[in-house]
């Protein structure tokens, strides 16, 4: 029997829809292809040479698409084309776990046509000027050539200069976990602007693929760019600041309660982008935006067990962590803790309920709400084209030119397990 928590009903939600760029590309794989050929790609391939392609956890928008026009001007030029992991420490620092989390993200061998060859070996390259040692995987190290394809954004951590992009796959995707592990060790950014000077030195990388996404995931910018550092970094500061516009946010600066359905690897480094939820929840200071609870409701499919940035919650459900794995999360965890930072919180779980209903009513209740409580409801912090809103909120949204009301306010439907979905 399950103990009695102290509960508020959970409100009326409306579903709002927020006006976001919805520029794309149309033919992301013909995009992909042309644009390497375009740079010269099949002139540096020897015949039968075998060309390694990067592939990360985080789902970039087109994934398959992207991949298959990569492959297809490598073989245009009469390259043999293979598909490596490149994740730091996910997937349990396994090779299995990372072509199981490439396979949930729709990478297969049948779906890209291409093998997928995986290691978590590395062959030290040397200490570059922060100390951190570049590693480089042995795959790859033993390929002809070596393609980094990588999704240019705002990082949870970080939002200007250099951020996610080729010089961080560089670093932590080609780096494997001991790779993520010096850099994060020895200051990650200072590092993943030092490290890949000795990887692309010593190493045949022959382009990297940048690609920006839209606010809905799809890709909006995609440039072929010199397998050298000085192009690597001026790619990523420069596509960062076109990212930027594109980087949604909740409109609301203050909420009682944030309800995410979905938490993940595949969604941001920290789960829940730090961006949309507020870097206080890490690093203290301002709380802008101040979101006073959040509830987590599960983990996607594609983290594989990996639940870091749960901590960053208030609370959870049982059913998250029925998905939940703590040896993956903690490998993460404790690969990315870098020696100044504060003891980390973004793997313990916080308080799980029983059922979606419980989780919010009982978060609900310990925010000490007024009357008309103002509460969000997203999908995760990568969708915020759509939300719910409770009935507080609906003045804001109203006088907001970029939203819609889209259904009015209706109680929340629960099924017979009083979960959402």
């Amino acid at each position: 029997m399950g103990m009695a928590y102290q509960r508020r009903s959970a409100p009326a939600m409306a579903r709002v829809r927020q006006k976001l760029s919805s520029e794309h590309i149309a033919d992301v794989l013909g995009d992909t292809r042309e644009r390497l050929i375009a740079a010269g790609l099949p002139k540096k391939i020897k015949p039968g040479g075998r060309i390694a392609i990067t592939a990360g956890s985080r789902g970039i928008g087109g994934f398959v698409e992207i991949l298959s026009g990569i492959i297809d001007a490598i073989r245009s030029g009469g390259g043999k084309p293979f598909i490596i992991p490149a994740m730091g420490s996910h997937g349990g620092a396994t090779p299995e776990g990372q072509i199981e989390i490439l396979r949930r993200l729709g990478v297969t061998d049948h779906t890209v046509d291409a093998s997928i060859e995986a290691t978590m070996e590395t062959v030290d390259l040397g200490a570059s000027k922060t100390g951190a040692h570049a590693h480089l995987d042995t795959i790859a190290a033993k390929a002809d050539g070596i393609i980094v394809l990588g999704r240019t954004k705002t990082h949870p951590e970080n939002a200007e200069g250099i951020a996610s992009g080729l010089l961080k796959m560089t670093t932590v995707g080609l780096g494997k976990q001991i790779g993520a592990q010096e850099a994060h060790s020895h200051g990650l950014w200072e590092s993943v602007a030092a490290v890949p000077e000795l990887t692309l030195a010593k190493s045949n990388v022959l382009f990297g693929l940048a690609v920006v996404e839209n606010a809905f995931r799809q890709p909006l910018v995609i440039e072929a760019v010199a397998g050298n550092h000085e192009a690597f970094a001026e790619s990523d500061r420069r596509l960062l600041k076109v990212a930027q516009p594109h980087l949604a946010k909740l409109p609301f600066d203050d909420l009682d309660l944030l309800i995410v359905d979905e938490l993940g690897k595949n969604i941001s480094g920290t789960g829940m982008d730090l961006n949309v939820i507020g870097k206080w929840r890490i690093s203290g200071g301002d709380k802008k935006p101040n979101y006073r609870r959040i509830v987590v409701l599960s983990l996607t499919h594609e983290s594989l067990g990996n639940g870091l940035g749960i901590g960053l919650a208030d609370f959870t459900t049982q059913r998250f962590m029925r998905e939940y794995d703590h040896a993956n999360t903690y490998i993460n965890l404790l690969t990315s803790t870098e020696p100044d930072s504060q003891n980390p919180r973004e793997g313990p779980p916080p308080l799980a309920l029983v059922s979606d209903r419980e989780a919010i009513e009982v978060a609900l209740y310990s925010a000490l709400t007024k009357d008309k409580p103002r509460v969000c409801r997203i999908k995760s912090t990568a969708s915020l084209h759509e939300f719910w809103v409770s009935e507080a909120l609906l003045p804001e949204v109203e006088r907001n030119s970029n939203l819609t009301l889209l259904e009015k306010a209706a109680p929340m439907h629960f099924d017979g397990h009083d979960n959402l979905f």
